[in-house]
């Protein structure tokens, strides 16, 4: 992408999708919750304080699947370890790669880190680890494999992971050795909590440089679509509370 930007959601939508993503959560807490998302048990996690808006900031060296210049852009804040983010990645992500979406130039795919530390101790360093095979253009192949190896994230094997791809190994293990991209994934954690992410996969949905909405959980691949569709026609969307269905307004 040519220069960083700052992606804001409006407030009157914001808040109409934090009302519900806060009704969903204290439904998950009360009842157990739904398939699709695993919620951040760390306690700076706090859902309470008012959010005045929604800014999710595209740099330019983030993951993009796509033409950077798309119209409308996903981004997916994901973790390594969590199961529904690897049910995500060969669910509506790898459908989303595959689509005339992307193959006509209409929507890319932007990958960013949301390791829910408290809950999965190897996130960190795997999300590290896809760092550094990005800045050998090789991301998409590692993110794949790192989800289909979900249960193998030690350090031997992420560097087993670069050999697989075809990365250079020596710079690869100087990036993860030195902890060269440990800043980026934490400060893009953060980006995911103040723009209201909760749990992991959380997706934010922009058109034209703003913020149109943000779905919870590993939706099927139809819920992102109708949402896309909405999204490229100008309308407005929401997800209802506890479920994957999207509601065009």
């Amino acid at each position: 992408m040519s220069e960083g930007k700052s992606i804001t959601i409006k407030k009157d939508t914001l808040w109409k999708g934090l009302a519900l993503v806060f009704a969903a959560l204290f439904l998950i807490t009360i009842f157990g919750g739904w398939s699709g998302l695993e919620i951040n048990d760390d306690d700076g996690n706090d859902l309470g304080g008012a959010v005045q808006e929604v800014q999710v900031q595209i740099e330019n060296n983030d993951p993009v699947y796509g033409d950077a210049n798309a119209e409308v852009s996903v981004v997916e804040f994901s973790d390594f370890q969590c199961p529904f983010c690897a049910r995500a990645a060969t669910g509506f992500v790898a459908s989303l790669k595959a689509s005339s979406y992307v193959a006509n130039g209409d929507v890319n795919l932007i990958f960013k880190h949301f390791p829910l530390n408290s809950i999965h101790p190897y996130a960190q360093k795997a999300g590290e680890a896809a760092e550094c095979a990005n800045r050998q253009d090789k991301f998409w192949e590692y993110h794949d494999l790192l989800f289909l190896n979900q249960a193998a994230l030690d350090i031997t094997s992420l560097k087993s992971y670069a050999v697989q791809v075809g990365l250079n190994t020596n710079d690869f293990n100087s990036c993860l050795d030195n902890d060269e991209a440990k800043s980026e994934v934490i400060k893009e954690t953060a980006q995911a909590t103040s723009s209201g992410g909760r749990g992991t996969p959380y997706t934010v949905i922009t058109k034209d440089g703003e913020g149109v909405g943000f779905i919870s959980g590993a939706c099927p691949y139809s819920v992102f679509e109708t949402a896309i569709e909405a999204t490229l026609a100008g309308d407005g969307w929401y997800q209802q509370p506890n479920t994957c269905s999207v509601i065009v307004v």
